[in-house]
């Protein structure tokens, strides 16, 4: 039996050499297909493969009758519909390890960048100033960095700031002490998080308990001057009430790759703001992590349509249907 296989965002191309190194496989890959191309090609699709440009809707569920799985080339499923898919038996898998280090990276990147205010410096020198009165700021060392979901790339992060000789706190209710312990960092509550860290980056999976999880009331608990950095899910901050601490000092200032609407829209409250610091939802985007997250997801879709084995389910509960 010949099984198609639709890959209507753009991936590596190493991931199509795994594709077209199986047996019985056809392969449907244009590059990326608009909303309307996509919804064509889906009756046909037993199998797709994504990034995060396609949305994978309940309109999209509906109109994919022959689907049986989706591989997401990277760690969220925020664009799939995932309970709609369960009821429909169709199995979605993630890659989460690929991005790990690209991510990790690029955390501690925006950072750094936050505590020395390096791209508002850069941006006077390309206007032709020399400021250096205006962009003083804080080492990393002997400060208290809370990491909120300890996952593999929030332990990412806190080896890293372990090495630049910061303390590390973590908040994960699904991670047991001990695994904190053995990296050296304490494991807390919410509320420690935001009494005592200088720097607050979020690695939370967003959910109806984490959405909005920066919001006024949390951030009063904070401490003046704290720094917050995201690279996770930009629904777990509330951007009008972190713009409102901006404003005022309580936060020194905020470095964001994720938003809740991407690209933001042009009202959008934080931007423009002189103490953030802004990239486009890069985190991932090393040629590094592309290939390791494209390859597999392709070997995911190669051996369950193979073998009827399937690995990284995200949602194990279609398994026992």
């Amino acid at each position: 039996m010949t099984y198609t296989v639709l890959v209507p965002d753009n991936v590596h191309p190493s991931a199509l050499d795994v594709l077209n190194a199986a047996s019985d496989l056809n392969i449907v890959a244009p590059g990326q297909m608009s909303r309307a191309e996509l919804l064509t090609a889906l009756p046909n699709a037993d199998a797709l493969i994504i990034r995060s440009a396609s949305k994978i809707d309940a309109e999209a569920l509906a109109a994919a009758s022959k689907l049986k799985m989706i591989a997401r080339a990277g760690v969220g499923v925020d664009n799939v519909d995932i309970p709609d898919a369960t009821n429909r038996g169709i199995v979605i898998m993630n890659t989460p390890d690929g991005n790990t280090i690209s991510t990790a990276e690029m955390t501690f990147g925006l950072m750094l960048a936050l505590a020395r205010q390096i791209p508002q410096a850069h941006a006077t020198m390309l206007a032709g100033k020399w400021d250096r009165k205006s962009f003083s700021g804080v080492e990393l060392r002997g400060k208290t960095l809370g990491v909120v979901g300890f996952g593999r790339i929030g332990r990412a992060v806190a080896k890293r700031a372990l090495a630049f000789e910061m303390t590390v706190i973590a908040f994960d209710p699904y991670i047991p002490a001990d695994v904190a312990a053995d990296l050296g960092v304490e494991l807390v509550d919410l509320d420690t998080i935001y009494q005592r860290s200088d720097f607050i980056s979020l690695h939370a999976v967003l959910t109806d308990e984490t959405r909005d999880m920066i919001n006024k009331d949390t951030i009063a608990k904070m401490k003046p001057g704290v720094r917050i950095i995201d690279a996770a899910r930009g629904a777990l901050l509330n951007e009008a009430d972190l713009a409102d601490a901006l404003k005022s000092g309580k936060v020194a200032g905020a470095a964001l790759d994720v938003y809740p609407t991407e690209p933001p829209p042009p009202d959008d409250p934080l931007i423009g703001l002189p103490n953030v610091v802004h990239t486009p939802h890069l985190a991932a985007s090393t040629e590094d992590a592309q290939i390791v997250v494209a390859v597999d997801a392709a070997k995911l879709i190669v051996e369950a349509l193979a073998t009827g084995k399937y690995n990284n389910v995200v949602n194990p509960a279609v398994l026992k249907q």
